[in-house]
């Protein structure tokens, strides 16, 4: 535990985080900050999991974009 932070005054900041957040909250804020640190963590390192690399993307030879019908007429009024 750092040396300025006393277990008392832990334990006030995990009250008021308690009170402002809920307790519905805590969980889903301690999973996201808990992938944020692994994601941080796994960018310094350099060392990439086989799930994270990009899959190869594979285009057609032949892509038709769809076009808009023609007009028979413009009127100007």
């Amino acid at each position: 535990m750092p040396g300025w932070i006393s277990p008392w005054e832990l334990l006030i900041l995990l009250l008021v985080v308690l009170l402002v957040f809920g307790p519905k909250r805590l969980p889903e804020m301690g999973r996201s900050l808990g992938k944020g640190l692994r994601e941080f963590k796994s960018s310094i390192s350099g060392k990439d999991d086989d799930d994270h690399q990009a899959l190869p993307v594979t285009t057609s030879a032949h892509t038709e974009e769809p076009t808009a019908a023609p007009r028979e007429r413009d009127t100007v009024a």
